[in-house]
């Protein structure tokens, strides 16, 4: 029997989280994917490997672009020629779409956090659409990311916030679990519910509101020790995941080295997200 495809849908950037994207999503949708790192594709199967970005950007309906911010310039001027009938969608942090309409033209972008529980089918997604995207782009993007757990829609002011907490928080659980020697398969609920209350004690000090903080608190810290399970390697490595270098965890993890709190490192992700976004 034959699948019927009702998009193209190719991701650029197979690190961590566009892996585990392309694994959830590639039974629904037919998929191109390209890394610049041809090894980086070898473990994905069921997907188009692509020769280049201007190959997967023709084939393609909609693209996800899963580099690292410091690489995303170079990407947007490559697919800048062939986009404007594209549906874009960006993982990065930091990576306004204000930023890429003005490298791409009139194009539709819709902008998407999503964190490692993408993995096991459980991450938190906080979604906003740019100003020349309609509902029926953001609502594409809405079941796109339901394929890879549940979706939060947002302003886009709001985004590098929610980053720091269900992209970064992750990092600060298993960060806490390393220094504190707990035992990572014998979590008791009283520390989840401790984690639940520091996340969103710390979601409220980057300015998310209330009901916001409270959901992206209870969403992170559950799909943070459900991998923890289901991906049966050491949180150190875990962590490592989560962690690339000048990104907004790496800066969250320094000022937890030094001791302080959840609520600053935080600060420091969602600071680290804005200085990338001022960058471009």
């Amino acid at each position: 029997m034959f699948k019927i495809f009702r998009q193209k849908i190719g991701i650029i950037g197979v690190g961590n989280m566009g892996l585990a994207i392309a694994e959830r999503i590639k039974s629904r949708y037919r998929l191109f994917v390209f890394d610049k790192e041809q090894g980086k594709t070898d473990k994905l199967i069921d997907a188009c490997v692509c020769r280049g970005i201007r190959d997967l950007v023709r084939e393609t309906n909609v693209i996800i672009l899963a580099v690292k911010p410091q690489d995303f310039g170079a990407v947007l001027s490559e697919i800048k020629d062939n986009a404007q009938a594209k549906l874009i969608i960006s993982i990065a942090a930091g990576i306004e779409t204000q930023y890429i309409e003005k490298m791409l033209g009139k194009v539709r972008v819709i902008r998407a956090m999503p964190n490692i529980a993408a993995k096991i089918g459980k991450a938190e997604t906080v979604l906003c659409k740019g100003k020349n995207s309609k509902e029926k782009d953001l609502n594409f993007a809405i079941g796109l990311f339901n394929c890879i757990g549940e979706t939060l829609v947002m302003n886009e002011d709001k985004l590098n916030a929610a980053a720091a907490i269900s992209g970064s928080g992750p990092a600060y659980i298993y960060y806490d679990m390393q220094k504190n020697n707990i035992d990572p398969t014998n979590i008791t609920e009283e520390k989840k519910q401790e984690y639940k209350k520091r996340l969103e004690k710390a979601a409220k000090r980057v300015g998310i509101d209330s009901s916001a903080a409270m959901l992206l608190a209870i969403s992170t810290t559950n799909a943070s020790i459900d991998l923890i399970s289901a991906m049966g390697i050491p949180l150190e490595e875990l962590r490592m995941q989560i962690t690339s270098k000048g990104g907004i965890t790496e800066a969250a993890l320094q000022v937890l080295a030094k001791g302080d709190s959840w609520e600053e490192a935080a600060l420091a992700a969602k600071k680290r997200a804005e200085e990338l976004s001022k960058k471009e």
